[in-house]
């Protein structure tokens, strides 16, 4: 939603050309809709100062060539066009021209709208057509498609999705919706008219059940779809817990839109949940819980939350952060039994459980790409173009490894960010643009009133360098490897996040 700017500089009436120095952003006001007026060397651009994500200030983000980044989840807008170039955001932004005129820079007439989209319509044939097949409605899969009709691909597009839901905002199935403060409209990344506007098919509640890399068909039961490129994005599922009790009705996990529905259907005040893991889902939860007065106690072998991605700092921060909500912590300990009312760990101690949710990590749905015949190595291979050792079949999202530019690793990383991004780049590459993936991962997590940022991918390091304070919510910390930044995290530090990511994608250190 476009913010309502009254108290901001009318740009119609004109600023001073002085004030804007090359690389300078000014947030302005045109029919009091916030515009940010940026420049590059002698161009003057002017576009919608609000991210169409979650209304992030661009103003406040990073200029990068002719883009724009948001602080709040680095997507990136065109410039010149306010085209959302990367996700997370869909939607364009609005978009003016500019003139400059006795030494003062004008805004003139809005040239495209918000949301724009110029989708590509299927062409009429009367023989075979052809067709683009997705296997997975998430992240990946969705922004393939679409990006398949911005392309220009006017062939036939069809999302085949074993989730009865349409595809929806993922990462807030365990932050603001799962708390009650997102509310079910804000969940659908898009409306049932855009799939139909845009000629994308899609098949929910099907299952995928073998790929014939030689006939190119997917089967899906006793039907045959054919395809002419093919994108598997078929996410993870959730690692189940294997104690006793572990399959009793209370007992969930939190992937899906269903599994946010029936968590909230479960927590009540008063009710009594223990999350096991102390993962970003489950800690996510356990925030969410607790904003509907749900006492959560948590359970996980590790000495410190988090401490294996986010090192020992954060992840004293993060447990201090959540026992200052009331979450009780069972550290170095494991789930020994789950009964109908209690959760017993592995030291017999008893904790009173009426909710029980797992969330101890997901693995990669392969099997289909396994049948196939695909080369894998905890995940399916795939090069810098995001295609695997098959030809015209890419993979993307949760199940790809992929060589990273900046690391140098073969990755595979479960991030909703990279997901989109992975399937946005295979897309353009289904297209035969023949474009390398070398965004840098990027995810963050919400717990209460703190946002956790983090760019980059560190496995291992031998220092973190600390520049300000956790406990005072402003802090950035750098995972280093014999003198090199491999990850940076921060705490409410949006425009130094966007320069490490900026400085990773060129190569350097930040």
């Amino acid at each position: 939603m476009a913010e309502a700017s009254q108290d901001k500089p009318d740009l119609t009436n004109g600023v001073p050309d002085n004030d804007l120095g090359d690389g300078a952003m000014l947030v302005g006001q045109v029919g009091g809709e916030a515009v940010l007026l940026a420049r590059r060397g002698r161009e003057i651009f002017a576009i919608g100062a609000t991210c169409t994500h979650y209304g992030g200030p661009l103003g406040e983000g990073l200029i990068v060539e002719d883009t724009v980044r948001c602080p709040w989840h680095h997507a990136c807008f065109s410039l010149r066009t306010g085209e959302a170039l990367a996700a997370p955001a869909l939607n364009a932004t609005s978009c003016w021209r500019t003139e400059r005129r006795d030494g003062r820079i004008f805004v003139g007439d809005r040239i495209s709208e918000a949301g724009r989209q110029l989708p590509a319509k299927p062409r009429p044939t009367d023989g075979p057509r052809e067709r683009m097949v997705i296997i997975g409605g998430g992240g990946a899969g969705n922004a393939a498609a679409e990006m398949l009709r911005r392309g220009g691909y006017a062939g036939g597009v069809t999302i085949i999705s074993d989730d009865a839901a349409a595809p929806y905002d993922r990462p807030n199935l365990s932050k603001d919706y799962l708390a009650g403060t997102a509310p079910e409209e804000w969940i659908p990344l898009r409306p049932p008219k855009f799939y139909a506007d845009n000629g994308i098919e899609l098949r929910l509640g099907t299952t995928a059940t073998a790929i014939d890399t030689a006939r190119r068909h997917v089967m899906l039961g006793g039907e045959e779809l054919g395809f002419d490129k093919l994108l598997l994005a078929t996410g993870a599922e959730p690692i189940r817990l294997q104690v006793p009790g572990a399959d009793l009705p209370h007992v969930r996990t939190l992937r899906s839109l269903a599994d946010s529905r029936d968590l909230i259907a479960r927590a009540r005040r008063g009710t009594h949940a223990v999350v096991v893991g102390a993962s970003f889902i489950g800690l996510e939860a356990a925030a969410a819980l607790r904003h509907r007065q749900v006492e959560v106690h948590v359970v996980a072998p590790e000495a410190r939350p988090m401490e294996r991605v986010l090192g020992p700092e954060l992840g004293d921060f993060v447990r201090q952060l959540h026992e200052s909500h009331g979450v009780v912590f069972h550290l170095g300990h494991t789930v020994g039994a789950i009964e109908a009312g209690r959760v017993r760990l592995d030291n017999g101690v008893p904790i009173d459980a009426d909710l029980v949710v797992v969330g101890i990590g997901v693995r990669p749905r392969i099997h289909l790409a396994q049948q196939a015949g695909l080369a894998i190595d905890r995940g399916v291979l795939v090069n810098e173009y995001l295609e695997t050792s098959a030809p015209g079949i890419f993979a993307a999202g949760d199940i790809a490894r992929w060589p990273d530019a900046y690391s140098g690793e073969q990755l595979r990383i479960e991030h909703w960010v990279v997901a989109e991004r992975h399937g946005q780049t295979a897309a353009r590459n289904m297209l035969g643009r023949r474009e390398r993936y070398a965004a840098v991962p990027f995810f963050w997590s919400q717990h209460y009133d703190v946002s956790i940022d983090y760019v980059g991918h560190a496995n291992a390091w031998d220092e973190i360098v600390q520049d300000g304070d956790p406990n005072t919510h402003d802090a950035a910390l750098r995972f280093r490897q014999a003198g090199r930044t491999l990850a940076v995290a921060t705490i409410f530090r949006g425009r130094e996040s966007l320069l490490a990511e900026a400085a990773m994608e060129r190569g350097r250190s930040p």
